[in-house]
């Protein structure tokens, strides 16, 4: 099995040295598929779709550098 390393604070370290009878070992690695899982399940096909339903056009006639010029000013 490969081996990865992680690092943690000298603090956190002595409270998981408390709790010996957690595997540490097999929980990063339970936390490393639930992400995975995770990832996997998000649609990217489903957050587009959604993008392009919020996107909306400027009303005609407005001028993006002036608008914020004018909160820079008001700064």
């Amino acid at each position: 099995m490969p081996l990865i390393t992680v690092r943690v604070e000298e603090e956190l370290k002595k409270e998981m040295d408390k709790l010996k009878h957690i595997n540490w070992s097999e929980l990063i690695r339970q936390s490393i598929r639930q992400a995975i899982e995770k990832e996997k399940k998000r649609n990217p096909v489903k957050a587009l779709m959604i993008n392009q339903r919020l996107k909306r056009k400027a009303p005609s006639g407005w001028n993006s550098v002036e608008e914020i010029r004018k909160w820079r000013e008001a700064r």
